[in-house]
């Protein structure tokens, strides 16, 4: 698509929009930003700041396309800041003790800290002015961000489905194959762990490079900071479990299980000692950053991984502007269990309540009717297309039926990152929906569309789907969903300090797992450094927490009772 065209369609947009009334500048908490402009009937663009701990999933332009279009449409924008070379408590740490914030922040799981320090507005004067806002959530889900003083302070914005789950995406967690080794294999029924390694190791005996001539590497792992949960969470998943992420709930007893020290842990981490020993498992991966990871993945060189699916997923992009998702190098998620005949739950259906963070508005904030509103009207439907589909006519078409689709051009303008800063702008840590439009025909994203999803895939990845009579990648996995009320319970274990006995053990275990996994996978003498590392473990006293997360647990089954029971 060639910019004067864009820039065209763009002003005739702007063009056709109707005057905003009444609106004024609110300064950036922080930044004391101005004013950037007027609508078209002559009011003023109110100005928001925003902090989110997380590096930037993409930096837009300061002129950005849609972002202007948007701010003429609903009177305001947001210019905002990502984590950058910090960590998330170091950067919230810094705003606490200036006392100054953004508008906007989201701190990750450092928002505890915030709501301490008194940093944040509560929402209860406002969740009932707003109808957007309210929708979002219902009455118990509302009630599950409510913090010791009873009150909410803040909204999660993602993993929440309007109307019907249109998911053909694992946004979470798999382990991940390239397509061209289910291709060379004929697609065979990969079920358990150790189906999965052998058919890496058959694969890379027969085919040990790439299309050009690179050595292949056929697993490898992530363990930098807090991603290490690529390595240390697989055991829950593969004894059947959906990703509570901290713990194991079993759903006949309600009662807590440690993943940890499961005999299915012990069979896991053996598994990869066996293939490290092998030169299966890549050498550098316990001292690799995510930087070099993703540039790994992205050469197509690396055959499979275990990881969550938003965190690697700007490679299909990548493969699609460097054109070599042609040589079957996208990743295929597969729903191991650690023995054959087993249910998995990699995928759960309905969303996912993350109730540890989200987006607050804070004590800074000028204009905190006009921060709500700001919000209310992200989540609008025409607003929300304009994040996620774009601009009608160059972002996507409608076919004669209402349906919205993208020709393969459009498809590789909104894959190119140049386009994606100078034009998209999907405000993307603030709420959204997924599932269906309210028109009752589109998805609310443009990857759930199933024709636009299906039409957009590789030949290499449809061919999969083709082979294994799916038709999307939920589908391929096969899961079923049996994940509770109280599901998921990280969202209490994000938020631990060493406050109390349970938190002091739950970092102590962290650090634990930090040191030790390596070794176990690294060692010539599997069992004795697993009995090691189990002593070392115990030792971080891990039944505190474990009792902490059953308190927390009991009181999620007992408040969605007392809500069912009004």
């Amino acid at each position: 698509m060639k910019k004067t065209k864009i820039a065209a369609v763009a002003l005739a947009s702007l063009m056709s929009v109707s005057a905003m009334a009444g609106c004024t500048k609110t300064p950036g908490a922080t930044t004391g930003t101005a004013a950037s402009g007027e609508t078209a009937g002559g009011s003023q663009i109110k100005e928001f700041s925003a902090f989110f701990a997380v590096p930037a999933p993409t930096e837009i332009n300061k002129d950005n396309e849609i972002q202007k279009i948007i701010a003429e449409k609903i009177g305001a924008k947001c210019n905002e800041t990502w984590l950058t070379g910090q960590k998330e408590a170091e950067a919230v740490g810094v705003f606490i003790a200036s006392g100054e914030y953004p508008d906007f922040i989201n701190g990750g799981n450092a928002m505890t800290s915030l709501y301490e320090a008194g940093a944040l507005v509560a929402w209860d004067d406002y969740i009932d002015k707003y109808p957007n806002i309210k929708e979002f959530f219902s009455e118990y889900e509302w009630s599950q961000f409510r913090q010791a003083d009873g009150k909410i302070y803040w909204m999660n914005p993602f993993e929440n489905i309007h109307g019907e789950d249109k998911t053909t995406t694992q946004n979470g967690e798999a382990f991940w194959i390239q397509a061209r080794v289910l291709e060379w294999a004929k697609y065979p029924k990969i079920e358990t762990l150790d189906d999965y390694f052998k058919l890496l190791e058959d694969y890379n005996k027969a085919n040990p490079t790439t299309h050009d001539g690179k050595k292949n590497i056929p697993y490898t792992i992530l363990c930098e900071g807090w991603r290490y949960f690529c390595i240390e969470n697989a055991p829950e998943f593969l004894d059947g479990y959906p990703n509570d992420g901290s713990v194991i709930v079993d759903v006949n007893t309600k009662k807590i299980v440690d993943y940890n020290t499961t005999p299915t842990a012990k069979r896991y981490f053996k598994k990869l000692n066996e293939e490290y020993q092998k030169g299966i498992i890549d050498t550098q991966s316990f001292t690799q950053t995510y930087e070099e990871y993703i540039s790994k993945l992205s050469t197509g060189v690396v055959l499979g991984m275990c990881d969550q699916w938003w965190d690697f997923q700007q490679i299909n992009d990548i493969f699609k502007t460097q054109g070599t998702e042609q040589y079957g190098y996208n990743y295929i998620p597969l729903g191991l269990t650690i023995d054959k005949g087993m249910e998995n739950q990699w995928y759960t259906s309905g969303g996912t309540l993350n109730v540890s963070s989200g987006i607050a508005i804070t004590k800074s904030c000028k204009d905190i009717d006009g921060a709500f509103k700001f919000i209310n009207d992200l989540l609008s439907q025409e607003i929300h297309d304009l994040r996620f589909w774009g601009v009608k006519d160059v972002d996507y078409k409608v076919d004669e039926n209402g349906l919205f689709y993208r020709t393969e051009e459009m498809r590789k303008n909104v894959a190119d990152p140049t386009y994606k800063a100078k034009h998209i702008c999907n405000y993307s840590y603030f709420p959204q929906w997924s599932g269906t439009s309210r028109d009752g025909k589109n998805a609310m994203m443009p990857q759930e569309q199933l024709s636009e999803f299906k039409d957009s895939l590789p030949e290499p990845v449809k061919k999969v789907f083709e082979n294994y009579k799916v038709d999307t990648y939920v589908q391929l996995l096969g899961s079923v969903n049996k994940a509770g009320v109280w599901y998921p319970m990280y969202s209490y274990s994000n938020n631990m300090k060493t406050n109390t006995a349970g938190g002091t053990a739950w970092n102590k275990m962290g650090e634990c797992k930090h040191e030790w996994l390596p070794k176990v996978v690294m060692s010539k003498t599997f069992d004795k450094t697993w009995d090691e590392y189990m002593k070392a473990y115990a030792e971080c006293k891990p039944e505190d927490f474990l009792a902490e997360m059953q308190k927390e647990l009991d009181k999620r089954i007992s408040d969605y009772e007392k809500v069912t029971k009004k």
